[in-house]
């Protein structure tokens, strides 16, 4: 694991000779490697243009691709001409960052759907589907009966056996059965007529016997949606994948334009104009040297801001590749990367 550093200096004297000694101290110490990164002269004053933006060429980067690109950089004037406006790519990254959150939520909630389904049909049997545990001859429905399912936990079969049939005058005698059980307790079946059903459930809870509610189309009607769900999360996913793959690429190139682009603007808020500095991507051999070529930095250039603090820091983005701007000397941009 390394630190990417993008830092920039100006073309006076001082700082060409502080940027020799760095490359000099760079290799003495293998601290880190250091490759060019041209940044083209853009325009200090951006102008608002309409019209085409130049060719759109797609980009596909792998994982190992993406410190081969930023190591070699050059600026694509094809599709981000030098005189289209910040605002420009920053519209760009707003897009495909709203596209993101619209898909994402649109697959979160088909996987929380499917979560859902799958906890009522294979969950604990106070919640799963009964679908697959209940046969019809193991309910009693006619005019005047029916049949109702009674999860009990494992501590209180006794007491269910013994309490059932008083929890209403018109239960059925001896017409309790257990038809599963798990690690928390059982279902039992409990025969009672029809207009005795309120009352038993009422005593029942009060018992702290859960009565199931249980329906055969309502669960085959369960086991179809879930099926359909499976299958539609399947086809979300690959076009996820899909989507995220050539907008990560897409987006990250855009990300490094605006970097260099911060850079330039930087450098000229900082050394004035004409804009004349040299950009640097600094790659530490091993993350535990950033401190160390931190101290260096901060030595080799202290001549262009004698009244800074290294120690000054702030936050400029988190993302997958998280960005630090630290505000001393030179103005660094660390770029961290696993």
């Amino acid at each position: 694991m390394a630190d990417l550093w993008l830092i920039s200096v100006p073309l006076d004297k001082p700082s060409i000779t502080s940027v020799e000694k760095l490359k000099h101290t760079i290799a003495k110490t293998n601290l880190a490697s250091y490759f060019m990164f041209p940044i083209p002269d853009l325009k200090v004053s951006f102008v608002v243009t309409k019209g085409a933006r130049g060719s759109h060429k797609n980009y596909a980067l792998s994982k190992l691709d993406l410190l081969r690109y930023v190591t070699r950089f050059q600026w694509d004037k094809a599709k981000y001409p030098t005189t289209i406006p910040l605002s420009c790519l920053k519209d760009l990254i707003n897009k495909v960052a709203k596209e993101l959150k619209s898909r994402t939520s649109a697959y979160n909630g088909i996987k929380t759907s499917l979560q859902t389904l799958e906890r009522k049909l294979h969950g604990n049997l106070q919640n799963r589907s009964l679908n697959d545990i209940v046969r019809k001859e193991d309910l009693v429905v006619s005019e005047y009966l029916t049949t109702l399912l009674v999860f009990v936990n494992r501590g209180s079969y006794f007491h269910w056996e013994s309490t059932y049939e008083c929890l209403s005058d018109l239960v059925v005698p001896r017409s309790s059965r257990k038809l599963v059980e798990d690690g928390e307790g059982g279902i039992f079946t409990v025969t009672l007529f029809k207009r005795a059903v309120s009352e038993f459930k009422a005593k029942a809870q009060n018992c702290k016997f859960l009565v199931r509610e249980y329906c055969f189309d309502l669960e085959k009607k369960m086991q179809m949606e879930k099926n359909q769900l499976s299958v539609h999360q399947k086809e979300q996913y690959k076009g996820f994948v899909h989507w995220l793959k050539i907008n990560f690429s897409e987006l990250f190139v855009a990300w490094i334009h605006l970097k260099a682009l911060r850079v330039f603007v930087e450098s000229a808020l900082r050394y004035g104009l004409p804009v004349r500095f040299q950009a640097l991507l600094l790659q530490t051999t091993d993350r535990k040297h950033s401190k160390k070529l931190e101290d260096e930095l901060s030595s080799l250039f202290m001549h262009l801001d004698p009244t800074a603090t290294a120690s000054k820091r702030e936050v400029c983005l988190n993302c997958e590749w998280c960005l630090l701007q630290y505000n001393f000397l030179h103005k660094a941009e660390k770029i961290n990367h696993s």
